[in-house]
């Protein structure tokens, strides 16, 4: 058996036991333990199981800061910003408390106060300096800062995991690989995702990291093998075109289709049912999967009033280039570089934009930096929002 599954095994151990939970601290906590499930194999139909007990919890008990904060974590997951403040305003105190705080940093984060994300994470690393602490410092620094500085902190972030917290050793390790994978060291990165799949056994996330290299590096049929394991286990909308999109790599376009109409059909439902986090998804996918300029712009519009950081703002702005509106698209990618973030995808499409509205040295500058962050930016990716 593996870790993954030793993990799961726990949690359904304790979710029998608490089937009929009688009074306030088996409620609250078989409401957690749903939720800790759902984060763990990051199934929808396992969230919308938290969901409903979380509902049933507050009914039963009222607004308990543990029920509060795991709905402003749930909110999170799925973009629902207000939702998360609502939550953490339902318990007294629960706002400045330290996983309150947590949250707060992340709906900074989201919504394009980055100077003040960063700053609440130095203070609660100040105040307390784990490795979850330190990880969300160094998240920051891998977007506006400098890549060895990410390193660095992320590393010191593992010298503070003990050897009973190897999900989160392998957590910090996907990041390390990430980072290395988004500079084009593809050897680097495999030698992190061994690590995190060595320390932390069967997990699915692994795999799903793994695949996006082997496509990266034209291993297509491990890849594909990988993906299909993870589709079993979570078979999710976005792993799902990401599957199409290596079919697409592959040369194969019809295997693809089949793929993207799965991710399309998931995506538009959770959406229906609240799913606003995979309004950026749709924007990506009606930007370059099946082109459909319009309805691109429309979900992009949609995710920045929901939110508006970098990341809308550039989805916007090719959304809109692909509309054939440059000047305009042109205006959101400049409010995307104005954010700081130094990452090649971002800059090569503002590139195309800035060639698109007449701006010829800026597409130079910018091609330049995004060829200078990865080299081979332009191949086999996963759209991680």
């Amino acid at each position: 058996m593996t870790a993954y599954q030793r993990d799961l095994e726990k949690i359904d151990r304790d979710l029998e036991s608490l089937e009929q939970p009688v009074g306030t601290e088996q409620t609250v906590r078989r409401v957690c333990r749903l939720y800790q499930r759902a984060a763990l194999t990051a199934r929808l139909d396992e969230f919308a199981a938290a969901e409903a007990a979380l509902a049933e919890g507050f009914a039963k008990v009222g607004p308990w800061a543990d029920l509060c904060l795991v709905k402003a974590n749930l909110a999170m997951k799925f973009h629902r910003l207000g939702e998360a403040k609502r939550a953490l305003g339902m318990a007294p105190g629960l706002a400045k408390s330290f996983p309150g705080r947590v949250v707060l940093a992340d709906i900074d984060m989201q919504e394009g106060r980055y100077k003040q994300a960063r700053e609440a994470c130095e203070a609660m690393i100040a105040e307390d300096r784990t490795w979850d602490n330190l990880a969300r410092l160094a998240y920051w620094e891998s977007k506006f800062g400098e890549m060895t500085e990410a390193e660095r902190i992320y590393l010191e972030a593992e010298d503070e995991l003990t050897a009973k917290e190897m999900r989160g050793y392998t957590w910090v390790e996907l990041q390390l690989g990430l980072l290395d994978l988004r500079a084009g060291r593809y050897q680097d990165a495999e030698e992190h995702y061994r690590r995190a799949g060595a320390a932390y056994t069967g997990y699915w996330l692994v795999d799903d990291h793994m695949a996006e290299l082997l496509g990266t590096v034209g291993k297509y049929e491990e890849a594909i093998r990988l993906y299909e394991r993870v589709l079993e286990e979570t078979p999710r909308p976005e792993l799902q075109q990401a599957f199409g999109e290596l079919y697409v790599a592959m040369g194969e376009p019809r295997a693809a289709e089949v793929w993207f109409d799965r991710a399309l059909e998931g995506f538009l439902k959770a959406s229906d049912n609240g799913g606003v986090h995979y309004y950026h998804h749709l924007v990506d996918f009606y930007s370059d999967v099946r082109q459909d300029a319009p309805r691109a712009v429309e979900w992009a519009l949609k995710d920045c009033e929901l939110r508006t950081n970098y990341a809308t703002q550039a989805a916007l702005g090719w959304a809109l280039f692909r509309n054939g509106r440059f000047r305009k698209a042109e205006e959101m990618m400049d409010q995307a570089l104005a954010s700081g973030v130094r990452d090649a995808h971002l800059f090569a499409k503002a590139a195309t934009v800035k060639a698109a509205a007449g701006q010829a040295v800026a597409f130079d500058a910018l091609s330049r930096r995004a060829f200078a962050l990865n080299p081979h930016h332009d191949g086999f990716h996963v759209h991680r929002a």
